[in-house]
């Protein structure tokens, strides 16, 4: 319980009508949840305005309501606080709410189009080993210490994101390692946070069916680190072209990361191939599990993140040694028949040349590599053509198939990736509508030696179909196929 005074901190009021000095039992937005002592904010959404329901949410028991635009006539006994910003004041309630929690525990958050799972995964994991209890949110999974919160969001809503933090503190975490989202950042979910480190992985094109062009795209991502404080650390990518650009502006300390040019921290890959990487990293030369250069920025980003959270650093160094492969990002099985299966998340062209071009520098060249991969429906439709174009360049053999066709017609999504396959290039690509099917077609093909990458989904153990969810594991089929297989 909270007066609502209490947790107006920092919000951009415009006006109040009624007494502040009301207790609040709950923040909610959404009227259906509504329950009586609740503050209900009404969010304009993309497909839904909270206006609408104020008074649905009233009739539930609100108590008080938080909006955009006032309703035409104001019941009385009821407070009503008109914002700026409904979205930034939801998140700076939720904050408040719950006691600030994110000042209360070492918060990092990890951004950036491809990387973010893994590398918020792998701090947890090594500061865990290192018996550091700390907390996760990620695309795959929220952990509480070893407790498991499942997710449904790459960032929560800002009242379950800080609800979690709130937990965390209370149970005893020390750190959080947090993946931030262009979404969340865009719609304010992370407002009133107070983060310690921020870390920039790499930028390329993703989610403009959400942010309409890259440039919109990239300055969603730079809000994140211009909004950081003086006492924050902002660690990028000093590779990709855009790394410096995101903290232009940033009054945080900047640390600089690469492989390629001069930074503070530094990799360089000695050894790739299946069975893991030889780095060295700012001098050091350590073996990890993992594999692909893109795995070394990875394994960069949770070097540089400990050191600069004043861990030592060869507690760092062994604990990056243990590390195996996330769930759904380059995790790999090789059958009793001798072929290689891969699934990856690689759900943009950047991920999938970065996993085809892995697996391009620890072939031998005297096997096959057969791709199958399909593009998500409702979602961005310029990266369709693209990402068929990489698959047919650096494959010997591509199926084309469905990823998560949502509303979409998957044969007509499948028509669209056809287009960016080059007519030289096209009697090696077919198409196959059933993402089952496609996954054992490319496993039949396969011979000893073969490699079989299933892109697109990793982790993902469902397939979104006209607004359902219908079970769907990579990974399981993969196994099962290969298996019948070899009998």
């Amino acid at each position: 319980m909270q007066i609502l005074q209490n947790i107006l901190y920092k919000v951009g009021l415009v006006s109040v009508s009624g007494s502040l000095d009301v207790t609040v039992a709950q923040i909610e937005f959404d009227s259906r949840s509504v329950k009586p002592g609740a503050v209900f904010v009404a969010l304009k959404g993309t497909q839904v305005d909270g206006h609408e329901f104020i008074e649905r949410a009233i009739g539930a028991g609100a108590v008080a309501v938080v909006c955009e635009v006032l309703p035409p006539s104001l019941k009385d006994g009821v407070v009503y606080v008109e914002v700026k910003d409904a979205h930034q004041a939801l998140a700076l309630l939720a904050a408040n709410f719950y006691d600030n929690p994110s000042e209360k525990i070492r918060l990092i958050g990890i951004t950036g189009t491809n990387g973010k799972t893994t590398t918020t995964t792998l701090l947890h994991n090594v500061f865990t080993d290192l018996g550091l209890k700390s907390g996760l949110l990620s695309t795959v999974v929220n952990k509480i210490g070893e407790e498991e919160v499942p997710a449904t969001h790459t960032t929560p809503n800002p009242v379950a994101l800080n609800a979690l933090l709130r937990r965390m503190v209370d149970e005893g975490c020390q750190y959080c390692f947090m993946e931030v989202s262009s979404h969340a950042i865009h719609q304010e979910r992370i407002a009133g946070l107070d983060f310690d480190i921020a870390g920039f992985t790499n930028i390329s094109h993703d989610h403009l069916d959400y942010h309409k062009t890259f440039k919109e795209y990239i300055y969603a991502k730079k809000k994140f680190f211009d909004e950081l404080s003086s006492s924050a650390v902002a660690i990028v990518n000093a590779d990709d072209s855009n790394g410096l650009v995101m903290v232009q502006n940033s009054r945080a300390k900047v640390r600089k990361m690469a492989l390629k040019t001069v930074a503070d921290y530094k990799v360089k890959v000695i050894e790739n191939t299946f069975s893991g990487l030889v780095l060295n990293l700012n001098q050091h030369e350590l073996w990890t599990n993992l594999i692909g250069g893109f795995n070394a920025y990875n394994v960069l980003m949770v070097y540089a993140v400990a050191i600069e959270l004043g861990l030592d650093e060869m507690d760092v160094l062994r604990g990056i040694s243990k590390l195996k492969s996330v769930e759904g990002r380059f995790e790999y099985i090789r059958s009793e028949g001798g072929v290689v299966a891969i699934v990856d998340y690689a759900h943009t062209p950047d991920a999938l040349k970065n996993v085809l071009s892995t697996i391009q520098s620890v072939r031998t060249r005297n096997e096959q590599v057969i791709t199958v991969v399909g593009c998500g429906g409702d979602r961005d439709r310029k990266k369709r053509p693209v990402m068929a174009g990489i698959s047919a360049e650096m494959s010997d053999k591509v199926i084309l198939t469905s990823d998560n066709p949502r509303t979409e017609d998957p044969g007509a999504i499948i028509d669209e990736m056809k287009q960016g396959v080059p007519v030289e290039k096209s009697a090696k690509v077919m198409a196959i509508t059933s993402r089952e099917e496609a996954i054992k077609v490319a496993c039949s093909l396969a011979t000893e030696g073969d490699i079989v990458l299933v892109a697109g989904k990793g982790h993902e153990k469902y397939q979104e179909i006209n607004g359902e969810r219908f079970p769907f594991d990579d990974l399981q089929i993969v196994k099962e196929t290969l298996k019948n297989l070899n009998k």
